[in-house]
Parts: C-alpha cells; sequence; structure tokens
C-alpha cells in the first residue's frame, strides 16, 4: 500500500532554547542557513511522501511561510540579479503540498498525532519528529516504508542508545528477526537504566497504520498529564503487529543544545564552502584552549 502523507507535529513551545524561541519558532533555527524543519520535510520528499501536515500551535503560522510563495521577495532578489537564490526560495515553496491543522492545547505528542486524523483520514500515514534530524543515504522514512510495504504493519524506528541515556527515551522490548528487525512486545515509556528491557529507543520516525487515531482517542493522559504516543502504540500492539527498525544513519538530538551544535558543525563540514575554514577555526579553537 503506498503511503502518500506524513504528519510532523511542531506546535512546541522550544522553551530549551529560550530567548532564541521567545518570536521564531525552534523548527526555523538555522542549521547553518537551512531552518531544520526543511530538512524533515526534505526527508519526507526523498521518500516519496506526497503531503504533509504540519500540527502547529499559537505563533508557529511562520513555519507554513517558509514554504509558501513570497512574491515580493522573489521580484526584489530578481531585480537584484540574485537569480540563483530566487530559485532556490521556488524550489522550497514546490518542493511538496503543505497542510495544517491546530494543536490549541499542548497535551502530548499521542495528542499531536490524533489531531491530523481528519487530514490523514483511514490510509497509513508517516510521523517524523522535528527534533531528530537523520541524515541517511536511503532516508530513514523510506528505510521504514520499505519494511511497512513487506509486512502491513506499522514499523517504528530504533536506535542503540547508551545505558546511561536509556532514561530519555521510549524503550523497546522485542525478538530479532534479521539483523535491523525486530517483532517488537513491548515498549517503556523513559525507563530507568537498570529496569530498561533493551538498549534499543524508539527514534522519532513511525509508519502507522490508521487503526492508531481511534487508539489514541481512547488513551488516558500519561507522564505529565499528557496522551503518549507510545501507550498508544501499547494498545496497537494488543491487537496488531509492531516492528521496530534499527535504521542505518546518522541522528542529530536537534532538541537538544550539545545535538544542536553538533548538528550545525557536522552539516557545515560537508558544505564544500565551509569544510576548511571551519576545520582551521576547529583546529585553532583547540589549539588556544
Amino acid at each position: 500500500m503506498k503511503i502518500n502523507k506524513a504528519v510532523i507535529p511542531v506546535a512546541g513551545l522550544g522553551t530549551r532554547f529560550l530567548p532564541a524561541t521567545k518570536t521564531v519558532p525552534k523548527e526555523l533555527l538555522p542549521i547553518v542557513d537551512i531552518p531544520s524543519i526543511q530538512y524533515v520535510v526534505q526527508e519526507a520528499v526523498d521518500s516519496g511522501i506526497k503531503e504533509v501536515i504540519f500540527v502547529t500551535g499559537r505563533g508557529k503560522d511562520s513555519i507554513e511561510d517558509h514554504f509558501d510563495v513570497a512574491p515580493e521577495l522573489d521580484l526584489v532578489l530578481e531585480e537584484r540579479g540574485q537569480t540563483e537564490m530566487a530559485n532556490t526560495l521556488k524550489r522550497i515553496a514546490e518542493m511538496i503540498e503543505i497542510v495544517s491543522v491546530r494543536q490549541k492545547r499542548p497535551l502530548g505528542l499521542g495528542h499531536a498525532v490524533f489531531c491530523a486524523r481528519d487530514l490523514v483520514g483511514n490510509e497509513p500515514f508517516a510521523v517524523l519528529l522535528a527534533d531528530d534530524l537523520i541524515e541517511a543515504e536511503v532516508p530513514c522514512v523510506r528505510q521504514l516504508l520499505e519494511i511497512f510495504e513487506e509486512k502491513n504493519e506499522s514499523v517504528i524506528a530504533l536506535m542503540k542508545v547508551p545505558e546511561n541515556e536509556i532514561h530519555r527515551y521510549g524503550v523497546i522490548k522485542g525478538n530479532g528477526i534479521s539483523s535491523r528487525l525486530y517483532d517488537v512486545q513491548d515498549l517503556v515509556e523513559k525507563p530507568a537504566a537498570k529496569e530498561a528491557p533493551s538498549r534499543l529507543a524508539i527514534i522519532g520516525r513511525y509508519v502507522l497504520r490508521p487503526e492508531i487515531f481511534s487508539l489514541l482517542e481512547k488513551t488516558s493522559p500519561g507522564t505529565g498529564g499528557e496522551i503518549q504516543l507510545t501507550d498508544g502504540l501499547l494498545h496497537l500492539l494488543e491487537k496488531r503487529k509492531l516492528y521496530g527498525y534499527e535504521f542505518v544513519g546518522e541522528r542529530y538530538d536537534i532538541g537538544d543544545k550539545y545535538g544542536f551544535v553538533r548538528a550545525t558543525v557536522a552539516y557545515a563540514l560537508k558544505r564544500p564552502d565551509l569544510r576548511e575554514p571551519v576545520i582551521a577555526y576547529l583546529r585553532s579553537a583547540l589549539n588556544n584552549e
């Protein structure tokens, strides 16, 4: 079954990046000169997704604006002879169809996904969390879609994390089917290290069957009074198979300040115009410590 829609929740307040996010959505903070959300949307596009559904909140209209046409700006750039940049902005506006729905109250990730139910309809869909940038030769969502197309069951992205970080993640208990594919048996949200069933953490990429919506509707608030997507997946697991796939790629947690800096340096080093000066600066900075 072809999956054409992806849900990207972007309603969060971004408090960990204040004061920068007082007026600028966290998702528009740039990794070098490209807003982080553009990398996430590009992953969806490169995976074959045709429509992105943003789940937004107050003050997030500028995220949609970034993917819209800007005739006045295009005209100014053309008049200044900056044709290449004008063409770049046009490509961004044309990269994918964008629609949105409001999450009026911050009731958790599960609730954010549930808010997209009417726009998704009765069809499977992908979910991409904007705090995770994943660089991979085959896009992470595309890797999950290949599993879904084979199994016709929901698939979640997994990554092995150090024991001292396991308390930050949802974690699976599962049976290995192949070197990277797991038949999920249980999920635990943010367990203590000694109670974690494995070191396989759930990362912000999912391909879900539409049954998840009716299950999220019945899911009671959990930690912090929020409706957790992990709890909805537990209910799904009672009715259907759930697979976990340890994706191939490099993940950057840009919801964390260190992760954001790490991503910025890594992406800068991949730029031909920046690589050498950035390396020179880093060497100089380390030598001056």
